[in-house]
């Protein structure tokens, strides 16, 4: 699925967190928050969850990109009239955090460890959910590497892809792998869930893949296939024991991966 050339960003990166020993990138949707919002708006807005998930193992299979499975997804979106502050407000009302995820980030704060949203989604309408869900300045000291959307006078819209050469969309490796590059490389976690979070699973120094209990375990099966280490979580109350042992030096990412659970 990827392509062999680095894709170019159209969008800015934020700086590299340097000088830090450990660094936290996560996806959004169905990782930080317990449901994918752009899942949601498909399977209630869009042309619904059956189809979805058909287009979602045909990229699990490697027969078609994630980026023009869900140009589809969102396409389908808005040819049923639905306008993106529309979509915005239906999120807002409908997508919920992961119960740990608050005290998770308080606590990778007080322990100067940076936390970054890497997700697949349009920036816009996960800034819109985060501060909804967390509030304002809390949300504004999160940094969002994500795509952009643009709107036409109409009211219509599409995902601005930020690599539309590659067929990810969003290959998110390009997050990870300037870090590799620092003299003193901080230790990477990362965690995932799904087909967009596939890109950047082999570069993690401590992967986390989301147990969703919905069945859509994509990451996870991915993972499995290819033979990358992984530790299942369910929610980051778990994850944040695992971070813990390894900030304290109480335990080696190998051994935290060799036991592949957070539980």
């Amino acid at each position: 699925m990827a392509d062999d050339a680095i894709p170019q960003s159209t969008l800015p990166y934020p700086p590299v967190y340097r000088e830090k020993r450990f660094v936290v990138l996560s996806d959004w949707d169905g990782t930080i928050t317990t449901q994918d919002s752009n899942d949601y708006m498909t399977d209630n807005l869009g042309f619904g969850k059956a189809k979805r998930r058909a287009g979602n193992l045909e990229i699990l299979s490697g027969r078609q990109t994630f980026r023009d499975g869900f140009r589809e997804m969102l396409e389908s979106i808005v040819a049923n009239g639905h306008s993106f502050d529309e979509c915005k407000e239906e999120l807002k009302k409908n997508i919920k955090l992961d119960s740990g995820f608050k005290d998770f980030n308080t606590w990778c704060s007080a322990n100067d460890i940076p936390v970054v949203i890497v997700s697949s989604g349009m920036a816009p309408s996960i800034r819109a959910v985060l501060s909804n869900l967390v509030g304002e300045e809390v949300a504004n000291s999160i940094d969002i590497i994500a795509n952009e959307v643009e709107i036409e006078p109409s009211g219509k819209w599409h995902i601005k892809f930020r690599h539309p050469s590659s067929g990810y969309g969003h290959d998110k490796s390009r997050a990870i792998l300037p870090y590799k590059d620092l003299v003193s490389p901080p230790l990477l976690f990362f965690f995932g869930d799904g087909v967009s979070d596939m890109s950047a699973a082999r570069h993690a120094d401590v992967l986390f893949v989301k147990q969703k209990d919905d069945g859509e375990n994509d990451l996870a099966a991915y993972c499995t296939r290819e033979g990358i280490p992984h530790i299942i979580f369910t929610d980051f109350v778990q994850a944040l024991s695992v971070v813990k042992a390894v900030v304290s030096g109480e335990k080696t990412k190998d051994e935290v991966l060799a036991r592949g659970t957070a539980a």
